[in-house]
């Protein structure tokens, strides 16, 4: 492992008056033969020794501290390669059930100790960079060869210490091909409801992470095990149980070989990165439509409205909740392409800016009905209609028009009202493309003044 540790580091280890450990993701990622896709490795150092002391040794290095947490012994800090560490003496922890962190740290420097006070056992093993050797007190490197994620006590006290760790077992479960062995399953069960007491900034995090996983190691189908995960556990009825309402609830055979839940967790599997939040979410309303209406007519502004909720509670982004709300909205138009040609070219120019993830969305839903991996019939009539109108240089943003405000201005249209005439203009241009002149588009807006 010594060939992938930064200079700074082994030069520290070397200063230390004890064995200086890496433990964590880096060494189990190294064991797994798995590389960062981002090339970002996690080092996080310890050693039996005081944070005060390893503090002084570290700047008498020329180590950048960043930050000191003496009650729990850590210690942040930078080198001059701009690699980030975290330091944390041996220590063991006693937590209250419900309550996320601990109520009470014991230093030490027992190394099993230590390692009892993580998740998983995975990322308990140690390596000893003055020694240039493993220290595994708990069987993790046995778990890594066999991509199991075990708990580094009985599964139940661990995931009953902390909720935070049944995101993070699904994360890292997905992230990283590993399967929870039986006991680490049904502790996470047993304490699903334990994810209540996790602020709703966290849970977005790792859910994020989650929807993201495949991304990290490339790991394929990563997300879609993690978010099935997440259900299996029951974990996600707590988080979203707008969603879940979906279990269970039937579709019609002759489109759909799922249930709605399944269904929007397949979505979630062909979906891009780009459009993971609006695949999950894109059938939300569906549960709540069938119970009020006793059909899903009305999912998609349903929908809208719940994913609003949800991201709001969520406390995601603005611009994420808001576009991902608009997606879902929006998700079921023309799906049985009968819609006008010249009604879908103005609704192409009004969502351009979202019809490239509007696409990607429409497609997502197709393949996860019966898992066809064909091009969408959706798809494939806007894509030749899209390159019809480029082909026909019709314009589909107001940039692409022949004229401007200051040429409506000019020619005398009231302040108030070009807003209004160039978008009318654009629609015009959008249908009929050889409009798409500075005199024709001119005559035309005086026209429209009686209209508009």
């Amino acid at each position: 492992m010594r060939e992938i540790l930064p200079e700074k580091l082994q030069i520290l280890a070397q200063h230390t008056p004890s064995p200086l450990f890496v433990v964590g993701g880096s060494v189990r990622d190294y064991l797994a033969r798995l590389t960062p896709l981002n090339g970002k490795r996690d080092w996080d150092i310890c050693a039996p020794i005081p944070h005060e002391t390893f503090e002084k040794i570290a700047k008498e290095l020329g180590f950048e501290i960043k930050a000191v947490y003496a009650h729990t012994g850590t210690v942040k800090l930078l080198d001059e390669d701009k690699i980030e560490y975290e330091y944390t003496c041996f220590r063991s922890d006693k937590y209250v059930r419900g309550i996320h962190a601990p109520v009470e740290i014991y230093f030490t420097d027992d190394i099993e100790a230590d390692a009892r006070r993580r998740d998983f056992t995975c990322n308990a093993v140690y390596y000893d960079i003055k020694s240039d050797c493993f220290c595994d007190p708990l069987g993790g490197i046995d778990d890594v060869k066999n991509k199991r994620l075990r708990t580094v006590a009985p599964a139940k006290k661990v995931f009953g210490e902390d909720g935070l760790r049944l995101m993070r077992l699904a994360r890292q479960a997905a992230e990283l091909g590993f399967s929870p062995d039986e006991e680490c399953l049904l502790g996470a069960k047993d304490n699903a409801a334990l994810i209540q007491d996790i602020s709703a900034e966290r849970i977005f995090t790792e859910l994020s992470a989650i929807l993201r996983a495949d991304g990290r190691y490339g790991v394929n189908n990563a997300q879609y095990f993690g978010i099935s995960l997440l259900s299996e556990l029951r974990v996600l009825d707590f988080i979203l149980p707008e969603l879940t309402l979906g279990r269970n609830l039937a579709q019609r055979a002759d489109f759909h070989k799922y249930d709605v839940l399944e269904h929007s967790l397949k979505a979630v599997l062909y979906a891009p990165k780009e459009v993971r939040f609006a695949a999950l979410l894109h059938d939300v309303g569906k549960p709540f439509c069938q119970l009020r209406d006793g059909n899903a007519h009305a999912h998609p502004e349903e929908g809208a409205r719940l994913t609003r909720e949800i991201l709001s509670r969520l406390k995601a982004p603005k611009k994420l909740t808001e576009e991902t709300a608009t997606l879902v909205q929006l998700h079921m138009y023309d799906f049985n392409c009968q819609t006008r040609e010249n009604k879908l070219r103005k609704f192409f120019i009004e969502h351009y800016s979202l019809l490239t993830p509007l696409l990607l969305l429409k497609q997502a839903d197709f393949s996860a009905c019966t898992d066809d991996l064909s091009v969408a019939p959706t798809c494939k009539r806007w894509n030749a209609l899209l390159e019809q109108m480029q082909k026909e240089r019709a314009p589909f943003t107001l940039k692409e028009l022949a004229v401007s405000g200051k040429d409506l201005l000019a020619l005398g249209i009231e302040p108030a009202s070009v807003s209004k005439t160039l978008n009318a203009l654009l629609s015009h241009a959008a249908i009929t493309p050889t409009d798409n002149e500075k005199n024709k588009l001119l005559r035309l807006a005086l026209a429209l003044q009686k209209t508009l």
